[in-house]
C-alpha cells in the first residue's frame, strides 16, 4: 500500500523537547501531520506556547494530551486523535522519565515509576493504535531507547531495565506484524545536546566527551533523521533492529 506523505499522520510521545522536538520538526518539515502530547491541564500552557513557536517556524503541529503512564488517557488521546485525522502511519514512543540512583539507595517507587513509564507507557500507547495499523496494512512504529539499554549505566538500573526492555518489545512485535505491513524498530541514541545533557556538571560532561570517539555529543536533529528514515514507507525491510546513534561510544 502506497500513502503519499501528505496525507501521513504521525504521533511522536513527549515531543515539545530536545530529541522527540527535533523528530517532530523534522517529520512536519517532510510533510506529514504531526501530533504531540502533553501530560496533563498542567502542562497546556506549555505545550500551546511550544505549539505557537512550531507555526511561527511554519510548522503545523497538533498536540493532544496524553499520560503514557496512565492506559485510560492513552485510550482517550487515542480515540481522539483517530477521530480527528481518521487514521496513523507513524509511531513514536519517545517520552521518558530519568529517577536515576545506585541501586542500594534506589526507592521501590523509583522503580516502578521508570519501569512504568518508560516500559508499560510504550506497550500503552502502541497498544492503542495497533488495530488501526493492522487494518490499514501500513505502519511504521519507531521506539526510543537509550545507549544506557545496550551498555548499562552506574545508577540507572531502572532506565537501564527499562529501555533494554523496550527492544525486547520491538523484537517480539517486529514479528508478529512482519507480514502485515508495519515495521517496529528501536533507536538507541548516545549521549545528546539536550537540557537533560547540559544539565550534568561540567567536568562529568567533559569526562563523557573524552569516551565518545567521534569527539562530540550528538545533536536532536541527527537522532531525528535516522527516525524519519525508518519512517520512510521505502524503509519496508528494516523491522526488529536497533539502530545505535551514539558517535562510536559502544558499539556492539
Amino acid at each position: 500500500m502506497t500513502t503519499h506523505n501528505n496525507s501521513r499522520i504521525a504521533l511522536v510521545t513527549g515531543g515539545t523537547r530536545g530529541i522527540g522536538e527535533a523528530i517532530c520538526r523534522a517529520l512536519a518539515t517532510d510533510g506529514y501531520q504531526v501530533v504531540t502530547t502533553y501530560r496533563n491541564e498542567e502542562r497546556e500552557p506549555d505545550a500551546r506556547d511550544w505549539q505557537a513557536r512550531m507555526a511561527g517556524d511554519g510548522l503545523e503541529i497538533d498536540l493532544v494530551k496524553m499520560d503514557i503512564a496512565d492506559a485510560d488517557s492513552c485510550e482517550h488521546a487515542a480515540s481522539e486523535l483517530l477521530e480527528r485525522y481518521g487514521r496513523l502511519d507513524v509511531l513514536v514512543n519517545n517520552a521518558g522519565i530519568t529517577r536515576d540512583a545506585v541501586m542500594k539507595k534506589m526507592p521501590l517507587e523509583s522503580w516502578h515509576d521508570v519501569i512504568h513509564t518508560n516500559l508499560d507507557g510504550v506497550f500503552q500507547v502502541t497498544r492503542c493504535f495497533l488495530d488501526t495499523l493492522l487494518a490499514q496494512g501500513y505502519g511504521r512504529i519507531i521506539n526510543i531507547s537509550s545507549i544506557n539499554a545496550q551498555k548499562g549505566q552506574f545508577g540507572q538500573v531502572n532506565y537501564s531495565a527499562a529501555k533494554a526492555g523496550i527492544h525486547g518489545f520491538t523484537k517480539a512485535l517486529a514479528q508478529e506484524t512482519a507480514r502485515k505491513g508495519i515495521t517496529v524498530n528501536t533507536v538507541s541514541p548516545g549521549y545528546v545536546e539536550t537540557d537533560m545533557v547540559r544539565a550534568i556538571d561540567e567536568k562529568i560532561r567533559e569526562q563523557i566527551k573524552a569516551q565518545i570517539p567521534v569527539g562530540r555529543f550528538g545533536q536532536p536533529e541527527e537522532i531525528a533523521r535516522l527516525v524519519t528514515f525508518l519512517a520512510d514507507e521505502q524503509s519496508s525491510f528494516i523491522t526488529g533492529a536497533d539502530l545505535s546513534i551514539n558517535g562510536g561510544m559502544f558499539m556492539h
